[in-house]
């Protein structure tokens, strides 16, 4: 018996086997900061505080939403922290913070400072001795290219950063989403920011926003002690806001819901069928060969 047609049904059998869903939004790119000036180690004393400092930040990401230290000592510590956005889980920050160390030696090299932000988490580090900035510095800004139509969104979008300011400050631990009518808004501030500087952080972002996109569908500002975004949904604001807020900054109208279960699910379920349909299969071609050798 030949086994042409054998291996004709268990290929047609994995072609069955619907292919996995792509990686979720809050691993992509925000942007990156690096610093002009390179570390200058010719004895290799910085590049080894850069991995400690690496290897501790990554190793508290699946416990912690944000931590801060430093490593080395004196001229040649480095410092530095990792955010994650409060409605990751662990496992998703771990994922999310595992990634930056990477992106930042690929885009950056190593400088004497870095920052690579991601939807879902940001780290930076800085020698000691960096020039600090203002916590009310604006780092980046996205602003959607689509614009909404129809009178009355300004206000709808005012009402709800309002809201997004008051509720700031109700000790949330610097994180906080809500909505208004069609409109939703989130705020974060660094970990180790106080409550009343969060407040004017997020105020400040706040009225960047209002200047810096006007009328866009859906915008992102980020400072350097706090970040804000906001989306409209014309359709109504799915079910489950964290989903609805990992939406890109040029996305539009976007309408999508709860993940769709049903399909995962099937996803699942088609995979175990077609690999024990492959098993049986192999199992088959294997006793005819050995049918075949017992003649």
């Amino acid at each position: 018996m030949s086994l042409i047609p054998l291996l004709l049904l268990i290929l047609a059998s994995l072609s069955l086997i619907p292919p996995s869903k792509s990686a979720p939004d809050f691993t992509n790119i925000v942007y990156k900061g690096c610093a002009k000036q390179s570390l200058s180690d010719p004895t290799g004393v910085y590049g080894q505080a850069l991995s400690s400092l690496y290897g501790t930040l990554l190793s508290q990401s699946s416990k912690s939403k944000f931590y801060k230290t430093s490593t080395g000592s004196g001229q040649s510590s480095i410092s530095g922290l990792f955010q994650c956005r409060g409605d990751l889980s662990n496992v998703d920050c771990y994922s999310c913070v595992s990634r930056l160390p990477i992106l930042i030696d690929k885009l950056c090299g190593k400088p004497i400072a870095a920052r690579m932000q991601l939807y879902g988490c940001y780290m930076l580090y800085e020698v000691a001795g960096f020039a600090q900035i203002s916590g009310m510095e604006m780092l980046f800004k996205s602003c959607s290219g689509t614009n909404v139509g129809g009178a009355g969104f300004e206000e709808k979008r005012d009402t709800a950063l309002n809201s997004l300011e008051n509720g700031m400050s109700g000790g949330n631990g610097g994180f906080f989403t809500t909505s208004y009518q069609d409109v939703y808004v989130l705020g974060q501030c660094e970990g180790d920011v106080g409550a009343s500087d969060c407040v004017e952080c997020v105020k400040n972002a706040v009225q960047k926003s209002q200047v810096e996109c006007g009328s866009s569908i859906s915008g992102q500002i980020y400072l350097h002690k706090c970040f804000i975004s906001y989306s409209f949904y014309p359709n109504g604001i799915p079910k489950k806001s964290s989903s609805a807020s990992y939406s890109s900054p040029s996305s539009s109208s976007s309408s999508g819901g709860e993940p769709n279960t049903g399909k995962t699910v099937a996803i699942i379920v088609g995979g175990a069928a077609g690999v024990g349909f492959l098993v049986i299969c192999l199992l088959f071609a294997r006793g005819l060969l050995k049918k075949k050798d017992d003649y």
